[in-house]
């Protein structure tokens, strides 16, 4: 009576383990990159239908109704605009609903060909080495589950091989690729642009805007990712004079501050130097922005940023991707000695209508102060050395923000005394404006550079004065230091040395590694590429040359793999392998096998010559022999440990 074949169509529980762990590894490098809520949505939504739909996949029309509640939350967190993003967060919620059909083999296949996207998808938004990392292991397991699958489909039976032979052979698949890789990384042309159009996000990652809106800058203020790192060639200035200037804010219609877009076109401002310089390079985080900070103050804008008139840096394209950038800076002595009408116009704008005590205050001022605008600025910041206080916990303003900040609450952050202390100068006559961008910065002694993160985004002013020009004041630095209630650190509940805990130890490592990250795989640019060709003797390659080389490079390791597959393939039995590896350590001594001998030949001939091994020899010959031409009877496994073992 034949004996029925058991039915696979269903996987075993093992494999359906190994499936949903594999896709959910992969899905978990492209949900680490999405917003947090609709990340954890997405994640747990895919456990519970997971779990839901072990035994019986759900109703077709359950499963389309929770596809359009998916598609619901995406739009509900990106809005309806199409980005990168968008189209990274579809993916993940159709991966979360696909384990609600998984039952057959054909479906389990199915789910980790679409699973394979995800770490694809991921390195749109991102391409650091967690991301990478999370990649390759759920693409490595991945692999290992389609082998288990075929595996089990193959032998007709729910036990399959354990999982380290599996890996073990995805190992060798990896090892083998890899010079491919190497060589598509170092020799393929690389170019400047993209060679098809990607859409930009649809939700803007944290970074600094071009305007400045009440509560608008506390998430980006309690972000503690770099922002930037900076290395210094030379001097370095103290932490405390490292002003990171960004965008320059005119334009005030009593709740906003916005840049003045005309001063764009305008060429920077005439500015006399001091002897002091600084050189350095920044590298720049990805922001999905157009704005570039710079150490105040630029002297020049580098190649591919333009310099405004007021000296905020902004480039041609969205800061996307990591890039670097190098620069000189210097404290100016006269910034803009002489300021043109118009440009005093803009900066003793005001709307009407609004904040009508600080006029008040600022016309009295103005009156006792006589023609002396610089005591005008002394008065204010004494004013608020002895009666304001630093906090984050304030409420939101009403229609005379100013006011209720100078008059009734007198307490807030950067962005409250900024604001209040241009309004105020420009309500006494005092030409002034605000300035957006980083302070300080956190040192990094085992890299030697230094990291401003995007919780260090400050706002500060700069008032015109006559024969000084434009001078940086700070407001909130004028805070008495007994009155600075709770900050940024102290939110996030890391004490005040929150800088020096976040880089030391675990974290300045951590950093450290993102950074040698950055410089060898993602700032491994087209001129990189140059200067690895010229160290190689092949400098002035063109895109043609460089094409040429690379298809070279591409057959030689195509023809390796080949070879090792056609050999692998050749020695799959274990048993021929340890034989064949036997006669190597022969034909080291001189005594190897001629493609013409039987084994049976050549064991005579080592004998005669090697009469001390014949015994041994003939007895693994014979035994070999009847393994090969009768493989299913007895254990080989006794044979295959002597063979290893013997050594001429």
């Amino acid at each position: 009576m034949p004996i029925a074949r058991p039915d696979l169509s269903t996987p075993d529980p093992t494999s359906r383990w190994w499936t949903l762990g594999s896709a959910a590894l992969c899905l978990l490098a492209l949900l680490l990159q999405l917003p947090a809520s609709l990340a954890l949505a997405l994640g747990a939504t895919g456990i519970v239908l997971a779990v839901a739909s072990w035994r019986r996949p759900m109703p077709a029309w359950l499963r389309v109704m929770l596809a359009l509640a998916m598609l619901a939350a995406v739009f509900y967190v990106t809005g309806m605009r199409f980005g990168r993003d968008t189209g990274c967060a579809l993916l993940a919620a159709m991966l979360a609903i696909k384990p609600t059909e998984t039952l057959s083999l054909r479906d389990n296949r199915s789910l980790l060909g679409f699973a394979f996207f995800a770490p694809f998808a991921a390195f749109l938004l991102d391409q650091g080495p967690l991301t990478m990392t999370l990649g390759l292991l759920g693409i490595c397991t991945g692999l290992i589950a389609l082998q288990r699958l075929a595996d089990v489909e193959a032998r007709a039976t729910a036990d399959a091989p354990s999982a380290l032979p599996r890996l073990a052979l995805v190992g060798r698949l990896v090892l083998i690729g890899l010079p491919l890789v190497l060589a598509a990384f170092w020799l393929f042309p690389r170019f400047a642009s993209p060679l098809w159009g990607v859409p930009e996000r649809a939700l803007a990652k944290p970074g600094l805007g071009d305007e400045m809106s009440p509560g608008g800058w506390l998430d980006l203020m309690a972000d503690e990712d770099p922002a930037l790192r900076v290395q210094f060639f030379g001097p370095t200035p103290a932490p405390g004079q490292m002003y990171w200037r960004g965008p320059v804010l005119w334009n005030y219609d009593g709740r906003t501050w916005t840049q003045a877009p005309w001063l764009q076109g305008l060429p920077p401002a005439r500015t006399l130097r001091n002897s002091v310089q600084w050189d350095y390079q920044l590298e720049v985080e990805p922001t999905d922005r157009r704005q570039l900070v710079a150490l105040d103050l630029p002297m020049a804008a580098p190649q591919g940023a333009h310099l405004a008139n007021d000296y905020a840096m902004t480039v041609r394209t969205p800061l996307s991707a990591l890039t670097r950038w190098r620069m000189q800076s210097s404290v100016p002595g006269r910034f803009e000695a002489t300021l043109p009408a118009l440009l005093r116009q803009q900066a003793l704008q005001l709307p009407n209508g609004f904040n009508p005590r600080t006029r008040a205050l600022a016309m009295q001022w103005r009156r006792q102060a006589g023609n002396d605008d610089d005591a005008l600025v002394r008065r204010s910041l004494a004013w608020i050395r002895a009666e304001f206080a630093y906090t984050l916990e304030t409420p939101l303003p009403g229609r005379n923000a100013v006011d209720e900040f100078l008059f009734d609450q007198k307490q807030g952050y950067c962005e409250h005394f900024s604001s209040s202390f241009v309004f105020l100068m420009r309500a006494a006559g005092v030409p002034a404006r605000v300035v957006t961008g980083y302070t300080g910065g956190v040192y990094n002694r085992l890299g030697g550079y230094w990291v401003i993160r995007q919780m260090d985004a400050h706002a500060w002013a700069e008032v015109w004065l006559p024969e000084r020009g434009w001078v940086r004041v700070d407001p909130t630095a004028a805070v008495a230091p007994e009155r600075i209630y709770d900050t940024l650190e102290d939110q996030l509940g890391e004490g005040v040395d929150a800088g020096r805990l976040t880089l030391e130890g675990f974290g300045s490592v951590s950093d450290w590694l993102r950074r040698g990250w950055n410089d060898l795989v993602l700032g491994f640019d087209a001129s990189r590429q140059t200067r690895l060709l010229e160290r190689l003797g092949a400098n002035g390659l063109g895109g043609a040359g460089l094409g040429v080389l690379f298809g070279i490079a591409a057959l030689g390791t195509l023809g390796w793999m080949g070879w090792w597959l056609a050999r692998a393939e050749r020695e799959r039995d274990p048993l021929l392998r340890a034989w064949r590896r036997l006669g190597r350590r022969y034909a080291r001594l001189g005594l190897g096998r001629e493609p013409h001998e039987t084994a049976t030949d050549w064991v005579r001939r080592v004998a005669a010559q090697r009469p001390k091994n014949a015994n041994l020899l003939f007895s693994l010959s014979r035994r070999f022999a009847a393994a090969r031409y009768a493989p299913d009877e007895g254990d080989h496994r006794a044979l295959i440990e002597d063979l290893r073992r013997h050594r001429p």
